[in-house]
């Protein structure tokens, strides 16, 4: 049986944990050539052992970016498939938020990807055509009163999305997001440490989902497979929520 992205390329960012490491595997399971990226080298190294290479990115940074899609080129022939996933949070409600964390949140979570589809479109434009999907979050369409920062970014790259699938559709180049909803991630588990009382918010955050849970990581990556294949041939400029119904109860 042809697996889904046998012979095709793929970058994902932020491979060291979480969602990057579920995504990796997925996609080398579907026969995908890899390059993953992050800051944390040790941990980024061992997610991409027997799956694909790693490069150290800070994805903050342009030229990194624009040296990772090179790398990638170079090393496949060609790109077909960019994730930008690389994120951080920090807990902090807006009126006490330091000019130097929203720096900090809006590099890695928004100009992370602007630089990615930037770099990834040039590629993709001379060679046919690509996909990228960029993970934003259901905070780009809701609040946290102490992840303003965050989900100020994670806005951005829901609005990226539709700019870059407007402008370069002719190209043959789409671009989606998806917007998941908890995770059982290193950078939820930071959540849910900074409270005074991380059980009592765990069982509050994972009563407020209609599934009664969190989610996993590999469920959101299948649902980023599924956008980035040509399953999704006729999306683009999509929000695609993952997020165990909690958006559908809220509104």
């Amino acid at each position: 049986m042809s697996k889904s992205f046998e012979g095709r390329s793929v970058i994902v960012t932020g491979v060291a944990s979480g969602l990057g490491s579920a995504l990796v595997k997925e996609f080398a399971a579907e026969g995908a050539q890899i390059l993953g990226c992050d800051v944390n080298d040790a941990a980024g190294e061992a997610a991409m052992e027997g799956l694909g290479f790693y490069r150290h990115t800070d994805v903050s940074k342009e030229a990194e970016v624009e040296s990772l899609v090179d790398e990638a080129v170079k090393r496949f022939g060609r790109l077909d498939v960019l994730v930008n996933n690389a994120a951080i949070q920090i807990e902090e409600e807006l009126a006490d938020t330091t000019e130097e964390q929203l720096d900090k949140v809006l590099g890695v979570n928004l100009k992370g990807p602007f630089f990615g589809c930037k770099h990834a479109i040039r590629a993709m434009r001379g060679a046919g055509g690509g996909s990228i999907v960029n993970v934003s979050s259901v905070l780009a369409v809701t609040g946290d009163p102490m992840l303003a920062a965050y989900g100020a970014a994670k806005g951005g790259v829901l609005a990226l999305t539709k700019a870059a699938a407007v402008k370069y559709g002719r190209d043959n180049i789409r671009c989606n997001t998806v917007l998941p909803g908890d995770m059982q991630t290193p950078l939820v588990e930071a959540y849910f440490a900074a409270a005074k009382d991380p059980a009592a918010l765990r069982a509050q955050a994972e009563g407020e989902y209609p599934l009664g849970r969190i989610g996993q990581p590999s469920e959101v990556a299948r649902a980023v497979l599924f956008l980035a294949s040509d399953a999704a041939s006729f999306i683009t400029g999509e929000a695609l929520v993952v997020d165990g119904g909690l958006l559908a109860e809220c509104y």
